[in-house]
């Protein structure tokens, strides 16, 4: 994997890049929408490229593990033939889920043992076979194990946590150099800055994770019910000690101004099951605000659903119908909006990248803040 820095801002950190994998290039900033089980929900893959047309998705670890199974992953040849994507995959390790299963979980410094959500079996995840996992499903970015520290939480707690991610890495970097690659295309390896909002804890960790030495690096544990304030206060500390030439993943983030406001501190790639669950509630988002689609104000509103017509379906149907599908709960609503959502994510990231270009993002991301921090 390779990046080039093709741009940055000179009144914030923001930049525009170009990352090169096996699969193809992915110009950053990007968005990439969440594959879970091996599909963006409700989407199919045809509409993802043509109309949506993400660089990168993500794929989850925890759940391809689970259901359909590495061994039927590595039959169909890897998660891009099961799923007939050819395009990027990022997956993330498992940590995140192992984080939200807090009630069915026990961490030890061997690994986390879990209860599946779907049967109640009892599985370990540890860095060694995270890592194997990965190679099996067959992503071209692959996450190290982490623990995803809650929100709030204790400082004693963060820092032993903290440091245990970085001994799994160090475990997760040495398995790795023994672990063939399954298919033929490679796979980049991302560590991970973890240290909840404790500032002290974030550089150690993100001086820890530069000195890995990896292609591109990452930042967990936020957007875990922290305010904004120290989400960004988190970040710009550890964008000022992560590496310069190297990707930079803020991960689980987040919504619209979230996603202006990072790559304005320096971030390049992010994932949000935002745009796709909010979609299924009857939530758009648009470059004017959020529209709860299921108010009545919007019954008899025959405008288009957005009438920047980013995809197909902004400007296929209207307003009036959109809600309608809603309020008698037929699925074909979820899709639209999902498809609407997603598509105006990405087209989000690529303006700011053509602000970054030209070299008036900032201006452009006030403008865009204000705007969509709306309710219509």
């Amino acid at each position: 994997m390779t990046f080039d820095l093709k741009a940055k801002d000179l009144q914030s950190k923001a930049r525009a890049g170009l990352i090169t994998t096996d699969h193809g290039k992915i110009e950053t900033p990007i968005f990439m929408p969440v594959g879970t089980v091996a599909s963006v929900k409700g989407v199919h893959q045809r509409e993802l490229k043509n109309d949506i047309n993400p660089d990168i998705i993500l794929g989850n670890t925890y759940h391809l593990y689970l259901r359909p199974q590495t061994d039927i992953l590595e039959q169909a040849g890897g998660l891009h033939k099961f799923m007939n994507w050819d395009r990027n995959i990022l997956t993330d390790s498992g940590g995140y889920q192992v984080y939200s299963l807090s009630a069915n979980r026990k961490i030890k410094e061997e690994g986390v043992k879990f209860k599946s959500h779907i049967d109640g079996s009892y599985h370990v995840f540890t860095p060694e076979n995270v890592m194997e996992i990965q190679r099996s499903i067959g992503a071209d970015i692959i996450m190290a194990f982490d623990e995803c520290t809650p929100y709030p939480c204790d400082y004693n707690y963060a820092k032993r946590s903290m440091h245990m991610t970085h001994r799994w890495l160090d475990r997760c970097i040495n398995h790795l150099e023994k672990t063939p690659l399954k298919y033929d295309y490679n796979q980049a390896f991302f560590p991970i800055v973890q240290g909840s909002t404790y500032k002290d804890l974030r550089e150690q960790s993100a001086e820890y994770i530069a000195n890995a030495g990896a292609v591109g690096n990452a930042i967990g544990g936020l957007s875990v019910g922290e305010p904004a304030e120290e989400m960004y206060a988190m970040t710009e500390v550890v964008t000022n000690i992560l590496p310069e030439d190297k990707p930079r993943y803020l991960m689980g983030v987040g919504t619209p101004i979230n996603i202006l406001e990072n790559i304005a501190l320096g971030i390049d790639m992010f994932d949000c099951v935002m745009p796709t669950r909010n979609a299924r509630n009857g939530m758009l988002f648009t470059a004017h605000g959020t529209i709860n689609i299921k108010n009545k104000k919007w019954e008899a509103d025959f405008s288009p659903v957005d009438d920047m017509g980013i995809t197909f379906v902004d400007t296929d149907y209207t307003k009036a119908y959109l809600r309608h599908l809603f309020s008698v709960n037929e699925r074909l609503g979820a899709q639209i909006a999902t498809i609407h959502n997603l598509g105006f994510y990405l087209w989000l990231v690529r303006e700011a990248r053509k602000h970054i270009l030209a070299g008036d993002f900032r201006d452009w991301k006030n403008k865009m803040v204000k705007q969509m921090d709306k309710r219509l």
